[in-house]
């Protein structure tokens, strides 16, 4: 816990593992997660994209994508909602990162794993030289 600065608004607060922005703007948050919760109730608008639920409450993506992250909006029943992969920015339903870049990172990781044990099996090894009698 500390004092910060709110990201939305700049107003000093206190931080906590679970408040990362300042009372006023938790409140304000709080009220557009009920605007957006209560366009999801209608059976409707659950087949609704980010695009389409953004235009029709006034909520931003950011704040969509911050409810998701945080499990208050579940995705189980609204097939059409996901958010961006911290990689590409392609939609994902689960995690931070698609299927391909999660791919991609354990390859280069794997990738550097090989070159790291090839310096070790490198260094290990020792060079004779026959310079013969003469020292030569």
């Amino acid at each position: 816990m500390g004092l910060e600065n709110c990201p939305a608004c700049g107003r000093l607060f206190v931080r906590s593992p679970v408040r990362d922005v300042c009372p006023a703007c938790r409140e304000e948050e709080e009220r557009q997660f009920q605007i957006v919760a209560q366009f999801l109730r209608r059976r409707e608008n659950r087949l609704a994209t980010m695009e389409q639920i953004v235009a029709a409450t006034g909520v931003s993506e950011m704040l969509l994508t911050k409810f998701i992250k945080s499990g208050r909006l579940t995705l189980a029943q609204l097939p059409n909602l996901g958010y961006p992969c911290d990689r590409c920015g392609k939609l994902i339903r689960e995690g931070r990162m698609c299927a391909d870049c999660s791919k991609d990172l354990q390859r280069q990781l794997e990738m550097v794993k090989k070159e790291e044990e090839q310096k070790k099996q490198q260094a290990f090894r020792t060079y004779y030289t026959d310079k013969g009698r003469n020292g030569r």
